[in-house]
């Protein structure tokens, strides 16, 4: 059984409570938009840290961090973007390798919305955590928390980091 805390668009904004939140999991998984390599080190420092490069991230974090990332937790296949669209409409950058081996579980940032959707055609579970950071249209920061065990997903959480504007 593993916890994990997925976090995506935290634009070199920093919060304590990511740690507060992810004092349970096991390992943390980041979505993109990372934006500050000393983010993505204390992260790591606080647990295993796997991640993928945003649109907006730069040249170090761009030799850190894959754009795409695919491994296995648990009996889980795990697929992760940062532009990765959603069931019924993938991203072209993506579509072709989603359609042509389904992970159980694809993740994906950028759109900055929180979405948590199942895709019935290709049996995967999709999450976009939302945007934890500051930057950005979104109306509530967020972050999520899943449990894996074996090949089920259970205790799947939003958690509300609060309002952008609320420092």
């Amino acid at each position: 059984m593993k916890r994990i805390g997925i976090i995506s668009d935290t634009h070199s904004y920093w919060d304590d409570k990511y740690l507060h939140y992810f004092e349970p999991c096991d390992e943390i998984w980041h979505a993109g938009d990372i934006c500050s390599t000393e983010l993505a080190e204390r992260l790591a420092e606080f647990r295993t840290l796997r991640a993928v490069c945003g649109n907006c991230d730069g040249g170090d974090l761009r030799r850190m961090f894959p754009e795409v990332l695919r491994f296995r937790c648990e009996e889980v296949e795990v697929l992760m973007k940062h532009i990765g669209g959603y069931p019924g409409n993938y991203d072209r950058s993506i579509a072709s390798q989603i359609y042509a081996n389904p992970p159980q579980l694809f993740i994906s940032g950028h759109s900055h919305i929180l979405k948590v959707k199942y895709d019935k055609t290709l049996n995967l579970l999709h999450i976009n955590p939302g945007a934890a950071g500051l930057q950005g249209w979104q109306k509530e920061r967020t972050l999520i928390r899943l449990t894996i065990e074996g090949n089920k997903f259970a205790d799947c959480e939003v958690i509300s980091l609060g309002t952008p504007n609320v420092l």
